[in-house]
């Protein structure tokens, strides 16, 4: 038999291309502001601002970088952001996998006043002040563990992991019960497996969430040697764009001091953006093929 070609009308021609070209401006709106940023971290401040830098430096320098790193607590905060991140992930994401597996249960007692529940919880919450309250009277202000303990679960993330969970075919689970598996080994050997792509994707923004977080060690830390890197840099930023607004309302020696400072505050803003977005950049292209769907396609026929 031979083959039918099908030749597209010029109709379907010109969908693709306007397809193709909505892309295209959508990668060049995402890739190059982060170009421009690239390029004005390793770019003198002072030489910045002089304008005409969007996607090259002009002068290669690495004293932004420099000024970053020259943070006393610098280390202690890296190390911080570390267990945060690696700690709270992992226990976050296998707790709340393990509530979404029970809550999915339409045998569950009450399965469904604990999901109102849940709902209720992204509606509503009890402010601020009450928080720090809580927080205070669990002695969990001004300790480590206040970056992991009250973000174990996300009633986002557990909805998330339940819809994806009812999906599984329940032939799978009958199965592995004749086989004299119990609930916890099923949810190990078989759910969790094949929840690879979800799993991936609750990490992943969880990591992020932990990683990029700097309200928390701002208000509910005291001590300079517990609080994370997002937190420092906040910190230096601010002081950064202080020393500048004080330096632009002096008068008669403004522009002295003001000629001698090669680090502004614009040009360590984008320094600090590399510094935190450079780990999930490296970490993204590692669990990319996890977010493909379709793991399951096949693996069940009635």
């Amino acid at each position: 038999m031979g083959h039918v070609h099908y030749r597209r009308s010029a109709g379907e021609k010109i969908f693709i291309i306007l397809n193709y070209l909505l892309i295209l401006l959508l990668c060049l709106s995402i890739i190059l502001p982060f170009l421009n940023i690239v390029a004005l971290a390793f770019n003198p401040g002072k030489d910045a601002e002089r304008g005409g830098i969007f996607f090259w430096p002009r002068i290669w320098s690495l004293e932004n970088f420099e000024k970053v790193f020259q943070a006393g607590n610098i280390g202690s905060a890296f190390a911080i952001s570390l267990f945060r991140t690696f700690v709270g992930t992992i226990a976050g994401v296998f707790l709340s996998a393990m509530a979404a597996y029970a809550l999915r249960s339409k045998t569950l007692p009450g399965g469904k006043f604990f999901m109102m529940l849940v709902f209720f919880t992204m509606l509503f919450s009890g402010g601020i002040i009450p928080y720090y309250m809580l927080l205070k009277s669990i002695h969990l202000t001004d300790s480590i563990w206040v970056y992991v303990l009250p973000g174990l679960y996300s009633a986002w993330n557990l909805i998330i992991l339940r819809t994806f969970f009812q999906q599984i075919h329940p032939s799978l689970e009958e199965s592995a019960r004749i086989d004299g598996y119990n609930d916890f080994s099923i949810f190990l050997r078989i759910i969790m497996p094949l929840s690879r792509p979800v799993i991936a994707v609750i990490g992943l923004f969880t990591a992020v969430n932990h990683w990029n977080d700097w309200f928390t060690g701002a208000f509910f830390i005291r001590s300079a040697k517990l609080r994370p890197l997002s937190t420092l840099l906040q910190e230096m930023l601010t002081s950064a764009e202080a020393m500048r607004d004080t330096l632009n309302q002096a008068a008669g020696i403004k522009y002295q001091l003001l000629d001698k400072i090669q680090i502004t505050a614009d040009s360590l803003k984008m320094a600090t953006i590399i510094v935190v977005v450079a780990p999930v950049v490296i970490i993204y292209p590692l669990i990319q093929k996890y977010f493909s769907k379709g793991v399951m396609i096949g693996s069940m026929k009635e």
